[in-house]
């Protein structure tokens, strides 16, 4: 057997790779370790969201579920900050405005008056690098109050990473119903698929204020401004959306109050849409319309940062003409010269007079001053029917003897009213001038946010219709209530009307259109019209019409001599007159009428 002998030397090598193994892993191994540490902590600076980029839905479960976040704790929390003029409620979901109450203000019902009230949305939508489809409104906010002076400040935070946020900063003024809301985020660039996709979508339900939903809709419209001060507005009577370039702002309007979104740089590319939300008049409708916005939010600097005004309360031109960027043109005065009246004329004067009035007592007013200032022309007018009434007898020979000529009875008609210095025209010029006034009014009464919630004897409301009676029907185009107001003031246009008809619809011509008819036909159509209207309107009209037939009875019995008239017209037919131009020109078209009819009568 051979024996196993012990060999020095690999004892030896033994101990000295023992050894070296000792001194590699001691040694060697940190010096690894703290090499790939550093170089991984540099990996993850240059790029720390790899792990977002992966799952973004994974990685947003600490917004949603933890409480564990650098500016704060908050899962669906509420944080309430008033203004003297505002209550608002802000909630850690999505971030959002959840509550507006306006303070001092009550709806048609009594009960306090919300504009938001968990009916509006404002989210942030994007989509990441790996598909997903990001909307802010899904996610939970932490949140910081800061008081800065007069200025209280709400910062909504979603933590998407320790180096990636979205937040949403509002800052509340000590009074009045403008705030500020920003808009910024960080290290957002590198998880965006494309940067044109990210946008702002804001929403809202229209809260039903008043009595009258109908009519309430027929005011309520999307409006916004662009292009410098150009504005355009979606129909306020069916569904409809637009597309508009550099975009200044976007107002929600509710009637008398609104919600205005107001851009620093002007924005293009927005989409708009108005929705109708409720098919016929009834006691419980909640919202009169839908209106949503999709934003585009463009980046700077590779980060979201907008700033942003937001505008939340009275759609009152008192108020609103305080703040810039033209606000007020928010609200629709009336085309072209009618709303330079209203703006210039009966907004400044009516807002002088209920401050020493009340607001039926200043309609009456405003009502006394404009038919004061149009009595010149109910002069001129009654003066004119006068002459018209003395040459009557003589105008009714002329239709006897040219019955079968209208031409003829037409040329000596019209030389007649030459001679005679009586114009038939004078007749229309009433209602030509007053139409820039009736129609300034109709389009005043129902946007003055001094008449809502006012009211003046028996009516409760002037911004709205005046109720004596509901009846357990409804009539098309009159509706299920009978309002007295207007039943006075169609009363008042029947008489107004046969006053001023009697001289003008005694001269009709044989084949003319029975204009008596149409025009006592005017106080039925006015009385269906005017019962859903605002019953400051019909006020307005009444009195109208009851000092307009005073001043033409004061005429008649005090100013005018109609002997005298008659004595006047007499000797004006015996003078030699001349034609004006218009006169001339009829004539001679007349004539040439007369002359192709002969020619016919020939052949």
């Amino acid at each position: 057997m051979e024996e196993n002998k012990i060999d020095i030397y690999q004892i030896i090598g033994f101990l000295l790779l023992i050894a070296a193994f000792f001194w590699w892993f001691n040694v060697t191994i940190p010096d690894l370790e703290k090499s790939a540490q550093i170089e991984n902590q540099s990996i993850e600076q240059e790029d720390s969201n790899d792990i977002v980029v992966e799952d973004f839905q994974d990685i947003s479960e600490i917004s949603k579920n933890t409480t564990k976040n650098p500016i704060g704790s908050n899962i669906n929390q509420d944080i309430i900050i008033e203004n003297d003029d505002v209550i608002f409620k802000f909630n850690t979901k999505g971030g959002l405005l959840n509550e507006v109450k306006l303070k001092g203000y009550s709806n048609h019902k009594g009960e306090s008056l919300f504009i938001v009230n968990n009916n509006q949305k404002t989210n942030i939508n994007f989509q990441t690098i790996n598909g997903y489809d990001i909307n802010t409104s899904d996610y939970n906010f932490s949140y910081e109050e800061v008081e800065r002076g007069k200025i209280k400040s709400v910062i909504m935070k979603l933590v998407i990473s320790e180096f990636q946020s979205i937040s949403f900063e509002y800052k509340i003024p000590e009074s009045g119903y403008m705030i500020d809301f920003n808009i910024n985020s960080t290290g957002l660039s590198s998880l965006l698929n494309n940067d044109e996709n990210i946008t702002l979508n804001w929403s809202l339900d229209a809260f039903r204020q008043a009595k009258s939903v109908d009519y309430e809709n027929r005011y309520s419209q999307l409006l916004y401004q662009y292009d410098g001060d150009d504005t355009n507005y979606l129909s306020s009577y069916s569904d409809s959306d637009d597309s508009e370039d550099s975009v200044n702002w976007i107002s929600y309007g509710q009637h008398f109050f609104n919600s205005i979104l107001v851009f620093e740089n002007p924005i293009d590319n927005i989409e708009f849409s108005s929705k109708k939300l409720f098919d016929d008049e009834g006691k419980d409708v909640v919202y009169t319309k839908n209106y949503s916005s999709i934003i585009p939010l463009s980046l700077s600097n590779k980060e979201i940062s907008k700033k942003m005004k937001w505008y939340i309360g009275p759609n009152d031109y008192d108020i609103l003409k305080n703040y810039d960027d033209k606000i007020y043109d928010s609200i629709y005065f009336g085309w072209g010269i009618f709303g330079m009246i209203n703006r210039f004329i009966y907004f400044p004067f009516f807002g002088f007079l209920v401050k020493y009035f009340s607001a039926g007592i200043a309609v009456i007013l405003m009502t006394i001053v404009t038919r004061l200032v149009m009595s010149p022309v109910t002069y001129k007018t009654y003066v004119s029917q006068a002459r018209m009434k003395v040459i009557k007898p003589e105008i009714n020979e002329l239709n006897e003897k040219f019955k079968n000529d209208a031409v003829k009875r037409q040329q000596e008609t019209m030389k007649l009213y030459n001679k005679a210095g009586a114009n038939p025209l004078l007749g229309c010029v009433p209602a030509l001038l007053q139409l820039p006034v009736f129609y300034a009014l109709f389009c005043f009464f129902p946007i003055a946010f001094q008449l809502r919630g006012k009211s003046f004897l028996w009516a409760e409301d002037l911004s709205s219709y005046d109720t004596i009676a509901e009846l357990p029907f409804s009539i098309p185009f009159y509706g299920d209530h009978i309002s007295l107001l207007p039943i006075l003031a169609s009363i008042a246009i029947f008489f107004y009307t046969k006053m001023s008809s009697g001289a003008q619809m005694q001269t009709t011509q044989p084949g003319m259109p029975n204009m008596k008819f149409i025009m006592y036909l005017m106080p039925v159509m006015m009385l269906f019209f005017f019962n859903n209207y605002a019953s400051a309107f019909s006020l307005y009209y009444f009195i109208s019409n009851i000092l307009t037939i005073l001043i033409m009875i004061s005429i008649k019995y005090f100013i005018i001599d109609e002997d005298k008239i008659r004595l006047q017209v007499q000797e004006n037919k015996k003078k030699p007159r001349k034609q004006n131009r218009f006169q001339r020109k009829m004539q001679e078209m007349m004539e040439e009428a007369e002359r192709q009819r002969k020619l016919q009568g020939k052949k």
